[in-house]
């Protein structure tokens, strides 16, 4: 039976198993600790049955993310992305942790120490990351772990979404940052995000075949969610796209011929040049999906263009003006 105490801000938690000796740790947070007297109990509920303890001493955590980046990531959509992310994972020291020794109390330590150099929101994928590819070694692998530690760990709060939009004048900074990049591609990019709230890889996977000039139209056949999705075009898009249409067209070429690499590279560099502060690349679709709303479109008809299949996910990405929504109340003929 597990019990706890706090004391001086820490909580202390005490495990008692019969024919087992008393054992004691401290964490920070009440979660952590009664995660890991779960883990505890478990374990010593589990004693007598046959695991092998020596492959357990013999197999660290890095050997699992490892197996996980050469037989599961490449099957993934989001492989070459994901391949990055462990690179990053495995120069962690928990990843020389052998799994023999591998606790909550450990992954905690692991979690609070990159918390001191990284954002919650990257935290917590790189724990989904450590607890899918635990869970794939436990199920499919048939590897002896007891307990997936990184899933009864606590994962860190996240603030509320991002609200970040393009200020009165800031568009023009940002057009003439753009404009000076020697990427020739990334204003053109730019533009057509903000008119079609694609995400930077949509775009750049977009091939000439893929519009429909006649019907004004734009299909999307693989997007992040799985679910492909035809859109409605903008004046302005349809004139980026004619602006930027070779003379001959190969229907199977992309609309714009550079690389993820290369954009944020140049993204990096107009960000430079130019005062916006803490806006991203990503907030371009934010301003788009705001806009769509202040020109009346309604929640189905920009949920077809950006894709959303949850109403509350959608609403996390609008962000409108009061100032906007005070200017059409002034422009409504209320009876009196």
């Amino acid at each position: 039976m597990a019990s706890f105490r706090k004391r001086q801000g820490s909580w202390q938690v005490q495990v008692r198993r019969k024919g087992a000796p008393l054992v004691t740790r401290t964490f920070a947070s009440k979660s952590d600790a009664q995660a890991w007297a779960r883990q505890i109990e478990t374990e010593a509920d589990r004693r007598g049955l046959p695991t092998d303890r020596k492959a357990l001493d013999q197999m660290t955590v890095g050997d699992i993310v490892t197996r996980y980046r050469d037989t599961i990531t490449p099957t993934k959509r989001g492989a070459v992305r994901e391949e990055m992310a462990i690179r990053v994972l495995l120069k962690h020291e928990i990843a020389k942790a052998p799994l023999s020794v591998l606790t909550v109390g450990k992954v905690a330590t692991h979690r609070d120490l990159r918390l001191k150099t990284v954002k919650p929101s990257s935290i917590n994928r790189e724990l989904a990351l450590y607890r899918h590819a635990f869970e794939i070694a436990r199920r499919m692998w048939d590897i002896p772990i007891p307990e997936n530690p990184f899933a009864l760990v606590t994962k860190p709060k996240v603030a509320n979404g991002r609200s970040r939009r393009l200020e009165p004048g800031e568009w023009e900074l940002l057009r003439e940052a753009c404009e000076r990049s020697r990427n020739p591609h990334l204003l053109p990019m730019v533009e057509f995000g903000l008119e079609t709230a694609m995400r930077r890889g949509e775009v750049l996977r977009l091939r000439w075949r893929d519009i429909e000039w006649t019907r004004r139209t734009l299909h999307i056949p693989k997007a992040k969610n799985g679910h492909p999705r035809t859109i409605p075009l903008t004046r302005r898009a349809l004139s980026l796209l004619q602006e930027l249409k070779p003379a001959e067209v190969v229907l199977d070429a992309v609309v714009f011929p550079t690389t993820e690499d290369a954009v944020k590279m140049a993204w990096r560099r107009a960000m430079g040049r130019v005062s916006l502060p803490d806006f991203r690349y990503h907030d371009l679709r934010h301003e788009a999906v705001s806009r769509f709303f202040e020109m009346g479109l309604s929640i189905p008809e920009v949920a077809l263009i950006s894709g959303h299949r949850d109403t509350r996910m959608l609403m996390r990405y609008a962000h409108l003006r009061p100032e906007t929504i005070a200017d059409k109340l002034r422009n409504i003929n209320r009876p009196t």
